[in-house]
Formats: structure tokens, sequence, C-alpha cells
């Protein structure tokens, strides 16, 4: 069969990969169809910016609880309800007749998709070798971002051929037909698949001992995981920044066609495919060769910021389209980089509760995408600046090299005993 032939842990591996391809096209699909859906109903960028936000509000709130969810009751159930959810809220898009119905159906996007990524941690958990974590973080997350690049010019055609509204329900049925893909192949444990083999079995570690059997030590994990979700605020505000204003950037600022933004708004995002892998390969390669967890994944995501932050300066001085390109490409590469070193750290961290650290350290993105859009927004509607909100992000990326420091990464978490 073609799972034997690919392994299994290779077949779940492409699944998580196209779930976190298909996730992203659905959440930043509205970015580029924002021009459209704008002008038919009569937003302003402020309105626009809350239609962008509106998704975050439930998905910081299931970030927590969908990771509980997911060790509690396992990958193959908590995502397959997850991704009906976010399926019927695509196309429920689609279907919006203004902006109060566009906030519930990207507020109910947000809820589908909320557990998504820490459930995802939860199955590559089982699914794969503690060395080969910050790549297969590195290589989901790569997924998404190749999402981001193919939304603009996919959703422009898609608009083009259809309108605003077909280009959400399309992308919708999409959804639908992964989770019958998903609930078909995926396995919560391994043993029970039947392609996996004895070698890939041998590298994997014991299902028992990723299983969560007692009640989740609350307090105490969500102060080991604080710094490490305040870190992840940091990087969240440029992504969401990114992924909600760069198709507007390029359309607005250099008074661009809607096809051409999107072309320049996808070179982008393309940049981000190349740190995402790069940055999970690097980590792993750097724990095999020095065994350090702290040079592999701390260092990794200090070095990713200062990137992006370096990258990013030249805007503030040099007004010019190539310029601008090559340092939003540039920086959104180098904040890319600290994807899988950041993944991999609730893994290690806490393996027993992976998909729960993993979620509480995904609320800190989940909250920039509440106000980093917003803030975007009303900057741009206030000063008419399309480069200011990028200033925001460059004091961030400071910020968060500065706080990598307290994340401890290699201090695994002890879980408390009862006296």
């Amino acid at each position: 069969m073609a799972g034997s032939r690919i392994g299994a842990t290779r077949g779940v591996l492409a699944l998580l990969c196209l779930m976190y391809f298909i996730t992203y096209v659905d959440r930043v699909n509205v970015s580029t169809a924002a021009d459209a859906f704008r002008g038919e109903l009569g937003l302003s960028n402020t309105q626009v910016g809350f239609v962008f936000s509106a998704f975050a509000y439930p998905y910081l709130l299931f970030q927590v609880f969908g990771g509980w969810l997911s060790d509690r009751f396992g990958a193959r159930r908590t995502l397959a309800v997850c991704a009906l959810i976010w399926a019927g809220a695509t196309i429920a898009t689609g279907l919006a007749g203004g902006f109060m119905s566009l906030i519930i159906a990207r507020f109910f996007l947000g809820f589908g998709e909320g557990a998504t990524f820490p459930t995802a941690t939860r199955a590559m958990a089982n699914w794969t070798a503690p060395e080969d974590r910050g790549w297969a973080q590195g290589i989901t997350h790569a997924f998404s971002r190749f999402g981001n690049t193919l939304t603009p010019p996919m959703v422009a055609a898609l608009i083009a051929f259809t309108s605003w509204r077909g280009s959400f329900i399309v992308l919708g049925i999409a959804s639908f037909v992964w989770v019958v893909i998903w609930q078909f192949y995926f396995r919560d444990d391994p043993r029970s698949h039947p392609a996996i083999t004895r070698e890939e079995l041998d590298r994997l570690p014991p299902y028992g001992a990723q299983r969560q059997m007692r009640p989740v030590p609350w307090g105490p994990l969500f102060k080991r995981m604080a710094p490490v979700t305040i870190v992840y605020f940091c990087y969240g505000w440029t992504l969401w920044l990114f992924l909600s204003w760069i198709p507007s950037y390029f359309l607005h600022n250099y008074n661009m066609k809607l096809s051409s933004s999107a072309l320049f708004a996808a070179s982008v995002f393309a940049a981000g495919v190349l740190g995402d892998s790069l940055g999970g390969w690097l980590s792993d390669r750097l724990l095999r060769r020095t065994g350090s967890v702290t040079r592999a994944r701390r260092d990794m995501v200090i070095l990713g910021m200062l990137g992006a932050l370096a990258s990013m300066l030249p805007m503030l001085f040099v007004h010019e389209l190539t310029v601008s390109v090559i340092c939003l490409a540039s920086g959104f590469f180098f904040a890319e980089l600290t994807i899988g070193p950041m993944w991999a750290i609730p893994m290690d961290i806490a393996p027993e509760f992976s998909g729960t650290a993993s979620g509480i350290m995904n609320t800190g993105s989940a909250l920039a995408a509440i106000v980093s859009p917003v803030i975007g927004g009303w900057l741009i509607d206030r000063t008419g600046n399309w480069d200011l909100p990028f200033l925001c992000s460059m004091v961030l990326m400071v910020a968060g090299a500065m706080l990598a420091f307290t994340m401890r990464p290699e201090r695994r978490f002890a879980v408390p005993v009862p006296a």
C-alpha cells in the first residue's frame, strides 16, 4: 500500500504539513480579499483590521483548552472536530452580508483553528523522534508559510474567476476533503497504524510515556512556560502584521493592481518557507553536534529575531519598492528561523503535557493576532504612513531577543509531587 512505501511516519508528517498549509490559507485569505469586500461592504481600514483580528479572540482562548483536549482525547478526534468547524466557517465567510456577519464567521474560524497547532504538537510528540523535533516543527510551519505564499495569487485568481465570496467557498470545501483523509489515515498510537514498520517504531518514543496519565499541574506549568509565551508574543506581533497587511501594503503604498500586489506579497511570504525549513534543520543539527538544547533552541531564536530587526531597519530610511521587498522578505526569513526551535521547546520542556504546553506558548502569538492587525490599521488610518507599523515590529524583535535568555529550554519541567 502507498503508506508502506513512504513510511507511516512520513505519511503522518505529510498530512500535518497539508493541514498547516490549509489552515493558513483559510486564515490569511481574508487579507487578499480585503480590498474587494471593503468596497462592497463599505468598511474602513480600522474595521478591516477588526475583521482580521476577530479570528484571534477564540484562537487565543482555545489554545490551552484545545491543547488539553488533545492530551486528553488524542489528536485524531480533536483535529477532526476542529477541521469541520474551520471548514464551515470558511464557507460562512463567503456568505457574509456585512461587517458583523464577517466578524462572526471569522470568530468561528478562530474557534476551529485554535487547537490545531497544539494538537499537531501532541501528534508529533508521539510520531517524531526527539532529535527530529525541530525539523518536524520547521517543515510543518514551512508549509503554513507556503500557504501564505500561494494565498495572495491563488485567492486573486479565484476572485477573478468567481468572486471574493466564491473564493472562500472553494477553500472551505478543500478543508472538508482534508478531514476525511485525516480520519481515515491517522492513529494516535503509532503501533496501531497498519503501515508502521519496526524500524520506525524503534526511533519513536514509547507511546505510554507520551500519554497524559495524571492531571495537568496548571499553575506550575503556566509559570514554567510564561517566558516562552512572552517571547512568542514578540514574534507573533510581526507574523500577524505581515499576514494581515502585506498584500494591502503593496497595493496602496505603491498604487498597484491586486494581481501585482499579490505577487509581491507572495515573494515576501516565500522567504518564510525557507526560513521555517532552515531554522528547524539548523536547530536539530546544532542539538546533534553540541548536545546543548540551549544552543539549539534559544540561540537560534535570538539569531532570528536580531536578523529580522537588522533586515527591516532600512525601510525607515529608504522608501523604494525594491528596497521594501528585499527588507520585508529578509525580515520574514529571519523571523521564521525561530519557528522550528520555538515549537520544539514545549516538547523539550514538558513532553508529557506537550499539547497543553504548546497551547500555553501559542497564546502569545494569538494575543498578538488580536492587537497587531488593529493597531496596524489604526496607525495607517491616522497617519497614512504604511511603513510605520513595521517600526513596532522592530522594537518587539529587540525585546524578544533579550527575553529569550529567560526561556531556559534545557530545564525539563518537573511535575510537582503531591504532599
